[in-house]
């Protein structure tokens, strides 16, 4: 198209079309001579001064005149807690905008993830097109590299700034891209993540390790090279496709298929910045109409939770979201000119390749920049480098279309930009409507707790700087289908080796669930030699518990008065030791808790030890060794003295039987330190006290005195300050009176119709329980004992 036809059809379009009018990307590198120690916001800043002067118009002018900045957020708050050894700015996007002499009456804080500036772009372009804006700057930046470089340098500069105004900071967005469940795996880390499915990848595709291995290094082999021409690339080095993927001692193995050259590169500092504004605003400011790049085509989509996909070699939301974008720009793959797709790892690249038909070879090249790996990642803001440099090859290539790739979390969120500098309208897509066809998409079940005999789907193997590896599988349970994910135990070395050499998709392993997570290996008897059966019988001394055995009665102490008797793991694996001893033995009937000293019966999960960074976790029976119990089969009396708070309160839910002193205070306090009360609190309470003050004591941590508490039906009895376990001992007495057959037969039924509404239906509801309890000893016993007017000898069979 030539530029008079284009200046034409310019002149004809909606004021309110947003335009692209400025790009501009800064860099330094610390090895470089003139290294000025710039702060991510001066990197933006300078970012954002040079799109303002790409304009070709006055750059003090564009800056008044803009009514929105958007900053996409740095790694150092992307995350809760995250280090920024050097400070950080209070508002990001306002310390920027003031540096280059805007006042923008709304600031945006992007939510983490390297789909944030495409997004960004789409989401601004829409409301310059519905009139609620005229011009807005995008910028991000990151000086990690700078940062880890001067974080214990004596003259180590301070880039802390409080900036005043508002800021719509969106939050870190992290929904649904990690889970507890999946850190307890060893999944914390972006290599192992998508390791996973570059692995499932070359699986479904039937090659070799050697042979995958080579189409990685050819597929970044082309990056290197255009890294190496790009003068704010962190790593300007060509190198082979052997190079890349041959281990060495530089280039030492990540996580299984990469080594450390093809994952991303994070040590960075740059910034880089776009400047949308409307034709109007473009045409008042007197931008030159050869600045000028539309947004033909765009499209944002959001992938399933990694466990719910249902083929973990492909992501079927980014390239529907690369085929949309395409559709919405009126243009196919072999109309682009120039293309960036995200590169933080080969499979990214892969999976557009794959649902496109594009070949990983094609000589248009899959990059801009030079990639992740070697033009650097520049943490979530990487796209805003491929958009910079799209609208500069653009512009020399009038008429021509360029596309860009956004990718965030593991293959989660994609967004894509098609850009030309042919004038084109606004064009809305239809994202929402192809969202909720992915959300509709079958998922595979997922078994949290995997136990029996499986197939690996994928898996992977991380290496430690130590020599030690983990290893990680997904897999499918043989019994049912369901998805698990399970690590490999540390010292197993034949799975191991499994996992490290050949293809271990498809094959057999056994899969066993503990407190500390899914553990797999290659049968089950190599599971019982590398986790021995522990056997259900009480030790003669633990660390932590205080256990006392008086006839048919077991009485447990929790032993950390000097805490609150507040629990840490190894203090609840000893309580699920002695409670599965409890419900093992015959000869024990009933069983008491309590907590040592006269302060707390427990003080519920142990926060210090939380905070030292030590590993957390929980038996799979639960807090305590009851909260998760599906049933507990004989009776347990909590003796409460003091304080039962958060996780004690919750302790003393799970009981059968709640006897306190005048002492003592129940409060689920999880909402005071940031928490809830996870562990059956939240599920339990509402169901034992009136609605009301279930909701008053979770949303406020509204404390029960033992009086308050039996009124409502948390406690039992209320016995004198200091007697607590007296009383429970009276009260184990007046069960140890009945025969312990019918006590157990008794919770037997209870539990079985617990989840019957209807009174009749429960009454009515065929128990094989009732049917056992006529042919037991105890009840023959019972009867005889009442004919003969003597005691019953019971013996619980």
């Amino acid at each position: 198209m030539s530029n008079s036809t284009a200046a034409t059809e310019a002149g004809s379009l909606d004021p309110r079309t947003p335009v692209l009018v400025g790009v501009g990307q800064s860099s330094e590198r610390i090895e470089d001579p003139g290294y000025r120690r710039r702060s991510p916001v001066d990197l933006a800043a300078d970012a954002a001064r040079e799109a303002l002067g790409d304009t070709g118009a006055d750059p003090g002018a564009i800056a008044a005149a803009i009514d929105t900045v958007a900053g996409v957020r740095q790694f150092e708050i992307s995350t809760p807690g995250a280090s920024a050894p050097l400070g950080r700015s209070s508002n990001y996007p306002r310390s920027v905008a003031r540096r280059v002499g805007a006042s923008p009456a709304r600031a945006i804080l992007e939510v983490a993830g390297g789909q944030g500036p495409q997004h960004l772009v789409n989401e601004l372009a829409a409301a310059i097109a519905a009139g609620t804006c005229q011009a807005a700057l995008v910028f991000g930046s990151e000086a990690i590299s700078t940062a880890q470089h001067l974080a214990k340098a004596e003259d180590r500069p301070d880039f802390t700034e409080e900036i005043d105004g508002d800021l719509e900071d969106r939050g870190y967005g992290l929904k649904g891209l990690s889970s507890r469940h999946l850190a307890t795996h060893g999944l914390t880390d972006a290599p192992s993540q998508y390791a996973l499915f570059d692995n499932a990848r070359r699986a479904r595709l039937g090659l070799t390790r050697e042979n995958y291995a080579r189409a990685m290094g050819e597929l970044f082999a082309p990056f290197t090279k255009v890294a190496a021409a790009n003068p704010h690339a962190s790593a300007p080095v060509e190198r082979t496709a052997a190079e890349l993927v041959e281990v060495t001692e530089k280039n030492r193995l990540i996580a299984a298929p990469y080594t450390r050259y093809i994952v991303a590169r994070d040590k960075v500092n740059q910034g880089a910045a776009v400047l949308l504004t409307s034709v109007a605003a473009a045409r008042r400011l007197g931008i030159p109409q050869d600045k000028w790049v539309f947004l033909h085509g765009h499209a944002d989509l959001r992938e399933r939770d990694l466990m719910h996909r249902q083929d973990l070699s492909r992501g079927p939301a980014s390239v529907a979201a690369a085929r949309h974008a395409l559709e919405v720009a009126g243009v196919t793959v072999d109309d682009l000119a120039t293309i960036d797709l995200y590169s933080c790892f080969p499979i990214p690249v892969f999976n557009i390749c794959d649902g496109l038909g594009l070949d990983p070879a094609d000589p248009r090249g899959l990059t801009l920049t030079g990639g992740l790996p070697f033009f650097g990642g520049a943490g979530n803001n990487y796209s805003m480098h491929a958009i910079a440099e799209t609208v500069h090859r653009l512009r020399a290539l009038p008429g021509a279309f360029g596309l860009v790739g956004a990718n965030g979390g593991t293959m989660s969120k994609y967004s894509v930009g098609v850009y030309s500098t042919t004038p084109a309208e606004w064009r809305a897509d239809r994202s929402a409507d192809l969202q909720a066809e992915i959300d509709a998409m079958d998922a595979p079940g997922q078994a949290l707790q995997a136990d029996g005999w499986a197939t690996i789907e994928t898996w992977t193997v991380k290496y430690h700087r130590n020599g030690a590896r983990t290893g990680i599988v997904i897999g499918r349970l043989d019994a049912d289908g369901r998805r698990f994910i399970a690590k490999a135990a540390a010292d197993d070395t034949e799975l191991l080796d499994r996992l490290s050499t050949g293809d271990p998709a498809g094959s057999r392993v056994y899969a066993r669930s503990f407190g500390t997570g899914n553990r797999v290996t290659v049968t089950d008897t190599r599971m019982d030699e590398l986790f021995p059966p522990r056997p259900a019988v009480l030790r003669d001394d633990y660390e932590h518990v205080l256990v006392r055995r008086d006839g048919h009665l077991l009485e447990i102490t929790i032993n950390r008065p000097d805490v609150r008797n507040s629990l840490h793991p190894q203090a609840n694996e000893e309580l699920d030791e002695v409670f599965d001893a409890y419900f093992a033995d015959p000869d024990l009937w009933v069983a008491i808790l309590t907590g040592a000293g006269d302060k707390a019966f427990s003080a519920g999960n142990d926060l210090v030890y939380s905070a030292s960074g030590k590993p957390m976790w929980v038996p799979k029976n639960g807090f305590a060794g009851l909260t998760s119990r599906r049933r507990l089969p004989k009776p347990v009396i909590a003796a409460v003295n003091g304080y039962a708070m958060g996780g004690g309160c919750e302790i003393a839910l799970a009981c059968h039987l709640v006897v306190a002193d005048t002492t003592a205070r129940f409060a689920l306090s999880e909402v005071k330190v940031g928490l809830v009360a996870g562990a059956g609190g939240l599920i339990r309470l509402p169901r034992t006290v009136p609605p009301k003050i279930a909701h008053d004591m979770i949303l406020t941590g509204r404390r029960l005195t033992a009086e308050e508490a039996l009124h409502y039906g948390l406690v039992n009895r209320v016995v004198n300050a200091g007697t607590a376990l007296e009383g429970a001992r009276r009260l184990a007495a007046e069960i140890l009176d009945g025969s312990p057959t019918s006590v157990r037969l008794s919770l037997e039924v209870m539990t079985e119709t617990a989840g019957l509404a209807d009174a009749v239906d429960a009454i009515e509801a065929s128990s094989p329980t009732l049917d056992e309890l006529m042919t037991t000893e105890d009840a023959v016993e019972g009867l005889t004992a009442f004919a003969q007017k003597r005691r019953p000898n019971w013996r619980n069979r």
